[in-house]
């Protein structure tokens, strides 16, 4: 299975943030998922598309890899703390309030999916099947459900004469 990893580090926006788009893509073939980051309303998601695309480069590098790009996926992508930039922004009365500037560093593996071989019984063998069962569990309710409904419309026949 040939797999390939892409970072870009230093990126200006928080680790929570990016890793929200990042669950949008995990597990989604390349295609599909360059689609999600296109239409995502989030800043951070062009970056993590070029960080994709990056890592489809990369895989794209490696002997092992059989040329199909329809067959790669997303096999992880995630979001670290990067490095903190502390500023100072004027407070009232001569104080001073701390702002912190995040960065984070964004990582998308992609993997090649393996080649799916179907199994092919043996001639004189039949395919197994499910036994089937005796009664039907919609057809028990059925039958119980209508007295019960019938004893509720008493009820409320009987209520409303009342009222």
């Amino acid at each position: 299975m040939v797999q390939s990893i892409a970072t870009a580090r230093g990126i200006r926006t928080s680790a929570q943030k990016a890793g929200l788009v990042c669950e949008l893509i995990r597990g989604k073939g390349v295609n599909q998922a360059l689609a999600t980051l296109q239409f995502t309303r989030k800043t951070i998601a062009r970056e993590i598309a070029k960080v994709l695309r990056s890592a489809v480069a990369n895989v794209q590098q490696d002997d092992a890899f059989s040329g199909d790009i329809d067959r790669l996926y997303v096999s992880a992508a995630y979001a670290n703390q990067g490095p903190s930039m502390k500023r100072v922004r004027p407070a009232p009365m001569g104080r001073a309030y701390r702002v912190v500037k995040r960065t984070a560093h964004l990582t998308v593996q992609v993997a090649e999916r393996p080649l799916k071989i179907a199994k092919v019984a043996p001639d004189g063998e039949a395919a197994e099947t499910k036994p089937a069962r005796g009664k039907s569990a919609s057809a028990k309710d059925a039958s119980g459900g209508a007295a019960k409904k019938a004893s509720g419309k008493a009820r409320g026949k009987a209520a409303a004469a009342k009222a």
